[in-house]
Protein backbone atom coordinates (compact mmCIF):
# COMPACT_ATOMS: atom_id res chain seq x y z
CA UNK A 1 0.00 0.00 0.00
CA UNK A 2 1.24 3.35 -1.00
CA UNK A 3 2.05 5.66 1.99
CA UNK A 4 3.69 9.54 2.43
CA UNK A 5 4.44 10.09 6.07
CA UNK A 6 6.50 13.98 6.54
CA UNK A 7 7.90 14.45 9.45
CA UNK A 8 10.59 17.64 11.21
CA UNK A 9 8.52 20.50 11.22
CA UNK A 10 7.97 22.65 13.79
CA UNK A 11 8.88 26.28 15.84
CA UNK A 12 12.15 27.93 14.10
CA UNK A 13 13.22 31.88 14.50
CA UNK A 14 13.49 33.59 10.85
CA UNK A 15 16.98 32.88 9.11
CA UNK A 16 17.32 29.36 11.24
CA UNK A 17 17.07 26.05 9.05
CA UNK A 18 14.72 22.97 9.30
CA UNK A 19 15.24 18.97 7.16
CA UNK A 20 11.78 17.78 6.39
CA UNK A 21 11.61 14.27 5.66
CA UNK A 22 9.02 12.44 3.44
CA UNK A 23 9.34 8.92 4.32
CA UNK A 24 7.50 6.15 1.58
CA UNK A 25 6.53 2.90 1.08
CA UNK A 26 4.44 1.16 -1.10
CA UNK A 27 6.33 1.89 -4.50
CA UNK A 28 9.82 2.84 -5.49
CA UNK A 29 11.85 6.58 -5.49
CA UNK A 30 13.64 5.75 -8.68
CA UNK A 31 10.25 4.87 -10.44
CA UNK A 32 7.97 7.90 -9.20
CA UNK A 33 7.92 11.69 -8.78
CA UNK A 34 7.90 13.35 -5.51
CA UNK A 35 6.66 16.91 -5.09
CA UNK A 36 6.51 18.87 -1.83
CA UNK A 37 4.09 21.17 -1.47
CA UNK A 38 3.31 23.94 1.28
CA UNK A 39 -0.32 25.57 2.35
CA UNK A 40 -0.31 28.97 4.14
CA UNK A 41 -2.91 30.16 6.77
CA UNK A 42 -5.89 31.39 4.47
CA UNK A 43 -4.12 30.24 0.75
CA UNK A 44 -3.80 27.64 -1.69
CA UNK A 45 -1.76 24.75 -1.48
CA UNK A 46 1.45 25.21 -3.97
CA UNK A 47 4.63 23.23 -4.88
CA UNK A 48 7.58 23.87 -3.61
CA UNK A 49 10.02 21.47 -5.50
CA UNK A 50 10.08 18.23 -6.93
CA UNK A 51 11.98 15.36 -7.54
CA UNK A 52 11.78 13.07 -10.75
CA UNK A 53 12.36 8.68 -11.09
CA UNK A 54 15.38 9.94 -12.52
CA UNK A 55 16.80 12.75 -10.26
CA UNK A 56 15.94 15.49 -11.96
CA UNK A 57 14.99 18.54 -9.82
CA UNK A 58 12.27 21.80 -10.51
CA UNK A 59 12.58 24.43 -7.51
CA UNK A 60 10.69 26.93 -7.17
CA UNK A 61 11.95 28.42 -3.54
CA UNK A 62 15.69 28.64 -5.46
CA UNK A 63 18.41 29.87 -3.31
CA UNK A 64 16.69 28.42 0.08
CA UNK A 65 15.19 25.59 -0.49
CA UNK A 66 16.33 22.11 -1.78
CA UNK A 67 15.21 19.05 -2.70
CA UNK A 68 16.79 15.60 -2.05
CA UNK A 69 16.51 11.92 -2.11
CA UNK A 70 18.02 8.58 -0.26
CA UNK A 71 16.64 5.99 -2.15
CA UNK A 72 17.85 2.94 0.19
CA UNK A 73 16.15 5.14 2.39
CA UNK A 74 13.12 5.50 0.93
CA UNK A 75 13.08 9.00 2.13
CA UNK A 76 12.75 12.91 0.28
CA UNK A 77 13.85 15.11 2.04
CA UNK A 78 13.25 18.92 2.10
CA UNK A 79 16.18 21.27 3.56
CA UNK A 80 14.84 24.97 4.28
CA UNK A 81 17.17 27.70 5.25
CA UNK A 82 16.95 30.98 5.71
CA UNK A 83 13.69 30.48 6.73
CA UNK A 84 10.90 33.81 6.50
CA UNK A 85 7.68 33.84 8.57
CA UNK A 86 6.07 33.45 5.07
CA UNK A 87 7.45 30.14 4.48
CA UNK A 88 4.71 29.25 7.44
CA UNK A 89 2.52 26.75 6.98
CA UNK A 90 2.00 22.83 6.48
CA UNK A 91 4.59 21.22 3.98
CA UNK A 92 3.15 17.61 2.30
CA UNK A 93 4.84 15.67 -0.23
CA UNK A 94 3.14 13.67 -2.42
CA UNK A 95 3.87 11.33 -5.76
CA UNK A 96 1.75 10.87 -8.55
CA UNK A 97 2.29 7.44 -11.36
CA UNK A 98 5.63 6.02 -11.74
CA UNK A 99 7.54 7.98 -14.60
CA UNK A 100 5.60 10.97 -14.93
CA UNK A 101 7.27 13.96 -15.29
CA UNK A 102 7.65 16.43 -12.20
CA UNK A 103 4.94 19.41 -11.55
CA UNK A 104 4.26 21.97 -9.22
CA UNK A 105 0.38 21.27 -9.70
CA UNK A 106 -1.46 20.13 -6.48
CA UNK A 107 -4.03 18.28 -9.38
CA UNK A 108 -1.80 16.67 -11.10
CA UNK A 109 -0.91 14.57 -7.48
CA UNK A 110 -3.02 11.48 -6.46
CA UNK A 111 -1.04 10.11 -3.01
CA UNK A 112 -0.40 12.86 -0.58
CA UNK A 113 0.77 12.92 3.27
CA UNK A 114 -0.53 14.44 6.68
CA UNK A 115 1.42 17.42 6.44
CA UNK A 116 3.79 18.96 8.86
CA UNK A 117 3.78 21.82 10.48
CA UNK A 118 6.34 24.70 10.15
CA UNK A 119 6.23 27.81 11.46
CA UNK A 120 8.58 30.85 11.51
CA UNK A 121 8.26 33.04 14.36
CA UNK A 122 10.28 35.18 17.21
Amino acid sequence: QLQLVESGGGLVQPGGSLRLSCASSGFTLNSNPIGWFRQAPGKEREGVACISGTGDITNSVKGRFTISRDIAKNTVYLQLNSLKPEDTGVYYCATRSPHSYCSGYVSDFDSWGRGTRVTVSL
